[in-house]
């Protein structure tokens, strides 16, 4: 086991020092004439940007000084989000160079034929001038046959740009065009990514049809946030954004699915305190998620309670027209905290309809056979950075939205925060409100 790991370990290490050296390449060296001050400032950026992005990862997981994590996460998250559109922008650009290499050769043979046109009537005029006074016609008929010494230069010089097959200038100038657009792709996709997730998510609304929904229960909306990953990035301003959101929707019961946080309640206890202004008529719940059991889960389970929040920890409560129900997060099973589906579920009513809240869309399999009608779920974020989305489709059963597992229904949220990098490239962060719907209505 211990060969697996160091030699994945190595792997990986290949494959970002490669990438990096690539990007490097591209942006730096092939931009350049030659060695000089540029290539090291190249070199520079990139080996810092990696040294601010590992110094974050660090701080966060050695409870470093709060105020050194936000220092380092800003820049260092970024720059690891950057670096991916980087890459991306330039292996597309691969693509581009050879077809602007043929339509600069194209111009360049074009502009000397032209040369070379012009260069031959101008040779050839003075062969039809009249013979000037003093001159014999033999000596005209010579002078007229030899070439000028400025059309000799001129004729070689339209051949050899029209003969060049790619020489160091034309190389220069597609590096430079290409490079500046890949970071100029780069840098647009993380800003206006970055723009998304700070400027707070946007609300969705879908309505789910049960089948064991009352008529009198027709209409009624859970409003759904999960994954709002507050810490050293995302801050108290970003959770009230959040809640007055939320609170916008007027929505009967408030489902926080897991996530809330990246640290401990002594560092963002403060960034929490707006989630004590959510409001519902039926209240608000909450559920670990993963990165709940990475900060501490029983503090936090313990502070949302202060805050005014129900947890619902393997546990279940009775609304006036349904169940609800939540589990633990899978990764509290390390702790002896998982999810515990006997507990919750298991002496209920299967009459009434059941709403579940569980922080993995994995969970809906143990939902499905617990006769669960509808689970709430987050986790995925929607993949968040695209092509994130490929390797989280394939790590979940559903990645984002509506759909169905025999009789059950499970609904993604995108989430309302971002993991690591605040940014969001394809999968547009979101509040849910969900709409119960009767079918005896």
């Amino acid at each position: 086991m211990a060969i697996v790991f160091v030699l994945v370990a190595l792997l990986v290490v290949a494959v970002l020092v490669t990438g990096n050296w690539y990007v490097w390449r591209r942006l730096f060296r092939d931009t350049t004439a030659g060695p000089g001050p540029v290539r090291r400032i190249g070199a520079a950026v990139i080996a810092g940007g990696w040294l601010l992005f590992i110094g974050g990862m660090v701080a966060s997981r050695t409870e470093a000084p709060f105020t050194l994590q936000r220092v380092l996460a800003w820049p260092g998250y970024l720059w690891l989000a950057l670096t991916l559109y980087l890459l991306l922008a330039l292996l597309v650009g691969e693509l581009v160079r050879p077809v602007l290499r043929k339509v600069l050769e194209r111009r360049a043979a074009g502009a000397g034929a032209g040369a070379s046109e012009r260069e031959a009537e101008a040779e050839a005029e003075p062969a039809r001038d009249p013979i000037p006074a003093g001159r014999t016609a033999e000596g005209a008929v010579e002078t007229a046959g030899k070439p000028a010494d400025g059309a000799v230069a001129g004729g070689s010089t339209a051949v050899g740009v029209a003969g060049t097959g790619d020489g160091p200038s034309r190389r220069l100038f597609v590096s430079r065009v290409v490079g500046g657009a890949a970071a100029a792709a780069a840098v647009g996709t993380v800003g206006y990514g970055t723009y998304g997730v700070l400027r707070g998510p946007k609300v969705k609304r879908v309505t789910v049809p049960l089948a064991k929904l009352p008529r009198a229960a027709h209409g009624y909306r859970i409003a759904v946030v999960s994954d709002i990953h507050l810490g050293p990035v995302l801050g108290r301003g970003f959770a009230q954004k959040v809640v007055d959101t939320i609170n916008s929707t007027q929505p009967d019961l408030i489902a926080v699915v897991g996530d809330l946080v990246d640290g401990s309640v002594k560092d963002l206890g403060p960034a929490a305190a707006p989630l004590a202004q959510l409001t519902a008529r039926h209240g608000s719940f909450f559920v670990t998620g993963n990165h709940e059991y990475f900060s501490g889960a029983e503090q936090w389970v313990e502070e949302v309670r202060r805050l005014g929040l129900h947890p619902l920890e393997n546990a279940r409560t009775e609304l006036p027209h349904f169940d609800l129900a939540g589990v633990n997060d899978v990764a509290g099973e390390d702790e002896g905290q998982g999810p515990d589906f006997a507990r919750a579920l298991g002496d209920r009513d299967r009459a009434r309809a059941c709403v579940l809240l569980a922080h993995q869309p994995v969970q809906i399999h143990d939902a499905v056979d617990h006769g669960v009608d509808l689970q709430l779920s987050g986790h995925t974020h929607g993949g968040q950075l695209w092509p994130g989305n490929l390797i989280a489709s394939g790590a979940n059963p559903t990645l984002a939205g509506l759909d169905r597992y025999g009789d059950t229904q499970l609904y993604v949220s995108r989430g309302a925060g971002a993991w690591g990098p605040p940014t969001r490239v394809g999968a547009p962060s979101d509040i849910t409100v969900i709409e119960l719907a009767s079918r005896q209505a």
